[in-house]
């Protein structure tokens, strides 16, 4: 029997009688990571990772938590279950599950290029692997990470120059703590109140954090125009950022990559800064589990499935709820 089933509440396992990342509530969600469209409000119980759980505390409150560290084996109904680092932001984990001599991993998000903060990808042989595919196309192939920061700060430099003020748009959770590690050094950075609350959760977890200043009413155009300032998508295009002297925007994420991403988003620049893995990563994390059987989830489903059978791999496109990270930003988790 298939240690996962996919069901209308999510990705179960009926062995453990838990679903991984479920959609709607059950008794026991074990979780992959804190973004909105993989933990939902009105689970009995969560299992995740050490610091995921400060991160569903600030967002939804007191809940009933079980966590655990990387590679720490328990069992559930006879199921062993272990956590291992997706690399996708702080805390993100992939579910291993064996039972009988199956083995099952459930990847959730992830990358593989090492970003500086989070726990770096780790592939983990199995049998059966589910992938998303955010970035399933071969036109999604990061520069190294290096490079990019580089090009912001080049931009940077230039916004300076022109008296602008640098406004860098990116996701509260992952992306901003990223680009602050990334920029630390190069000017005062200020974070949005999301971004900001946020990073006080991390330090009180012990996650050493950069620097940074939290934007208040009291904070001057003046003082923000000579700094680095930092703000989720849900406020991007709003009448605040357009009150700022001669703002420029930057958005970070992997759309970028295609042009047509930032017309659309009407920024002045784009860099392909992301938290999932691009095509080669997608490749190289897949064959590096040698896994029998591949589910592909999330993002260009379909057409990365097809090629993984093409090339030899067993895959099956599945469809899920996941895949709207920006939810996350708008500005907490609905709690419908």
């Amino acid at each position: 029997m298939a240690l996962i089933t996919f069901t209308n509440k999510g990705i179960y396992c009926k062995q453990g009688d838990f679903y991984i990342d479920p959609w709607h509530p059950v008794n026991l969600a074990v979780t992959t990571h804190g973004h909105a469209d993989h933990v939902k409000w009105g689970n009995k119980a969560y299992l995740c990772h050490e610091l995921t759980k400060p991160i569903l505390q600030h967002r939804l409150g007191e809940l009933n938590i079980q966590t655990l560290p990387y590679h720490k084996e328990i069992s559930i109904n006879g199921v062993k279950l272990t956590l291992y680092p997706a690399g996708h932001v702080i805390g993100s984990a992939q579910i291993r599950l064996e039972y009988k001599g199956e083995i099952c991993v459930v990847s959730g998000d992830y990358k593989v290029e090492y970003d500086g903060i989070s726990t770096a990808f780790e592939p983990v042989k199995c049998h059966t692997f589910v992938s998303e595919s955010t970035f399933g196309l071969p036109i999604y192939k990061w520069q190294p990470q290096q490079d990019i920061f580089n090009q912001i700060k080049n931009w940077i430099s230039l916004n300076r120059d022109k008296n602008q003020t640098t406004v860098l748009v990116a996701y509260s959770l992952g992306k901003a703590q990223r680009l602050m590690t990334g920029l630390a050094g190069y000017g005062d950075m200020y974070v949005h109140s999301s971004i900001a609350s946020l990073n006080q959760v991390f330090s009180k977890a012990g996650v050493i954090l950069p620097t940074t200043i939290p934007i208040t009413p009291e904070t001057s155009k003046e003082m923000l125009q000579k700094g680095i300032v930092i703000v989720p998508p849900a406020v991007a295009e709003g009448k605040w950022i357009k009150s700022l002297t001669h703002a420029a925007t930057g958005i970070c994420s992997g759309w970028m990559q295609v042009r047509a991403g930032r017309r659309w988003r009407s920024a002045d620049a784009g860099f392909a800064l992301s938290d999932h893995a691009d095509w080669p990563g997608l490749l190289s994390a897949i064959k590096a589990t040698e896994a029998e059987k591949v589910f592909v989830t999330h993002g260009y489903s379909a057409i990365f499935s097809k090629y993984l059978n093409e090339i030899g791999i067993e895959a099956e496109e599945v469809k899920t709820q996941y895949g709207d990270e920006e939810e996350e930003d708008n500005v907490e988790i609905n709690k419908d």
